[in-house]
Formats: structure tokens, C-alpha cells, sequence
């Protein structure tokens, strides 16, 4: 399936803002000028991609974040110099459309300290026509496949827990995420209810 991803005349003038909600905060690969709490409305974070590289193979895919649709996110935003846009795109592009399982788009985002200041940042949103769309799983699903994932960036639990504890450096708690972080730590017995 054919990545979708944006042409060079939808991308803004000067400088480039990148909407960092998962392993970006943690381990961006990019050099950048500044770095922002920020918050994107109308999407939020959901362990919703099944993993057939970095973190799981096709035989055993693991789980990882997208930008799925309602709801808001709150993540960090990365200037990143007009001279090395091409390049933090290139690299991004590498990095997160090895299966063309997101849709490359640009998104308002509200930085934080103003509640005025928005920029329009790039951001990697869940395709839903995608085979990799996981969609909505049960805590009990998403701790099978997290625990079974490993792939070519390593172990999936390890990619939960190191995006939790950058959310927790942020000042951010997303409850189902943290609750599977739990689970992956052994807190906890896993309820049904749930």
C-alpha cells in the first residue's frame, strides 16, 4: 500500500514544527531548534497500528501508537530549522512509513504557556483503510501482543514503557497507556471489566 504522505507545496514556509506523541518525545532522530509541550485537538493517542517491523514481525506483530481520530493529544512539538526540513522529512518518512500505515498531514497544534500560540506542525495519523489498523482493543488484547511484539527497534514493551515514562517527564498521564505499562511491569492483576 502506497504511503501517503504530502507534497512539497503543503508544507509551510520557513521553519518546520514536528507533533511528537510516541516514541518521537523519547527519541526524536532529528536535529531540532526548540522543543514544546504541545496539544493537538480532534485526534488522540491509541495503541491502534499493528507492528510488523519495528516492533513485531508478521508472524508476531507487536503494537505501537497512532494518532487515531476524536478526542485530543497532548505530545511535544519540535522546531526544526527551514534549512534542514527536507531532510527531518526524508529521515521521517523512513522512519514512519516503512509500511505506509500512517498519512503524513499537517495539524494545528497549540504550544503550551499561550493558549493563543498555534502552529501548523507535521504529524503521522492512523490510516483506518490500513491492514495494520488495529482499531480499539481490550487491555487484554493489547498486553498479548505488546508481550509477544520484537522487531527490528527491539522489544514492544520496552517502546511502552519508554513512552510512558517520557509522558510522565512531560507532566502527562494517558490512564490506558499507563495501565498497560503497569500490567508490562506486574502491577496489578488484569481485570475483565476493563
Amino acid at each position: 500500500m502506497a504511503a501517503k504522505t504530502l507534497s512539497e507545496s503543503e508544507f509551510p514556509e520557513g521553519d518546520l514544527w514536528v507533533f511528537g506523541y510516541g516514541s518521537l518525545i523519547w527519541k526524536p532522530g532529528f536535529a531540532f531548534l526548540e522543543q514544546k509541550p504541545a496539544r493537538l485537538i480532534g485526534e488522540h493517542r491509541s495503541l491502534c497500528i499493528y507492528s510488523m517491523v519495528h516492533r513485531g514481525t508478521p508472524e508476531k506483530p507487536g503494537l505501537v501508537l497512532g494518532l487515531d481520530r476524536g478526542g485530543a493529544c497532548q505530545g511535544v512539538a519540535f522546531r526544526v530549522a527551514a534549512t534542514e526540513r527536507k531532510a527531518t522529512v526524508a529521515y521521517l518518512r523512513e522512519r514512519e512509513q516503512v509500511t505506509g500505515v500512517y498519512r503524513e498531514v499537517m495539524r494545528s497544534v497549540w504550544l503550551q504557556g499561550d493558549a493563543r500560540q498555534r502552529v501548523s506542525a507535521l504529524a503521522y495519523v492512523a490510516d483506518r483503510s490500513h491492514d495494520q489498523y488495529a482499531g480499539r482493543l481490550t487491555m487484554d488484547e493489547q498486553l498479548r501482543l505488546v508481550r509477544q511484539g520484537h522487531g527490528a527497534y527491539g522489544p514492544n514493551d520496552e517502546y511502552v514503557i519508554a513512552t510512558v515514562t517520557a509522558l510522565e517527564a512531560q507532566g502527562v498521564r494517558d490512564a490506558p497507556l499507563h495501565r498497560l505499562a503497569a500490567l508490562l511491569h506486574g502491577e496489578g492483576a488484569l481485570h475483565r471489566h476493563i
